[in-house]
């Protein structure tokens, strides 16, 4: 995020007052509390009634009549043009008002992500650290590009049991140019991964050799 650039969450993302009082018209309208064809109360009138601007009113108004819900005449009022044009509005604003909360709870999900794998990337960077504190020879990730036929291909980490096998600890997955950090006992290998594991020579060693076993060697 740039600096001086905020987020919002869903929470402080608020309706205007001015497409509130059109629902809200627009849903009398459609119930018939307001009839096709009746004039309705002038602007002072609705914006004492809904504890607002005048001019709060008139945005509100030039919504409906944008949507042919109402007519606005010059020097006669407003008049109600159409039932039928405001159930479509009430329709349209809910179908808008549910993509702009899945747009603010995707927007969220993106933040919690974020956080997490800053997270992620802490730990593994204090795990990493800890291991170079006991072990002069593990000063950095060794990485490892998968057989195209090994027998891990299309197994998750948890069910091998890498760790028991060869003594390898998995920090990460490369995928083309994607890297995926600490990726947990679900994650299954595809061909082509490159693994990223610490441990010293004998453990980078049992781990070629683990990955490099044929199939009916492994069962």
């Amino acid at each position: 995020m740039e600096s001086g650039e905020k987020m919002y969450s869903a929470e402080q993302i608020t309706i205007p007052k001015y497409l509130k009082i059109a629902v809200n018209i627009s849903a009398r309208i459609a119930s018939g509390d307001f009839p096709e064809g009746e004039k309705l109360k002038g602007r002072s009138i609705l914006s004492t009634e809904y504890n607002v601007s005048p001019e709060t009113i008139r945005r509100a108004m030039s919504i409906l009549s944008d949507k042919q819900v109402v007519e606005v005449i010059p020097g006669s009022g407003i008049i109600v043009s159409s039932k039928e044009n405001a159930l479509q509005f009430l329709n349209d604003f809910k179908e808008d008002e549910s993509v702009s909360q899945m747009r603010n709870r995707l927007s969220q999900l993106f933040d919690q992500s974020k956080e997490l794998n800053e997270k992620i990337s802490g730990l593994t960077s204090q795990v990493i650290e800890m291991f170079q504190y006991r072990r002069s020879d593990l000063v950095t990730p060794v990485e490892v590009r998968l057989p195209k036929h090994s027998h891990i291909i299309g197994k998750s980490i948890g069910n091998l049991g890498i760790w028991n096998h060869t003594g390898a600890t998995i920090i990460g997955i490369i995928q083309n140019r994607n890297i995926i950090i600490s990726p947990g006992p679900y994650y299954e290998f595809d061909e082509d991964d490159k693994v990223l594991i610490v441990g010293d020579e004998n453990v980078i060693e049992r781990f070629n050799a683990y990955i490099n076993k044929n199939t009916k060697d492994s069962l």
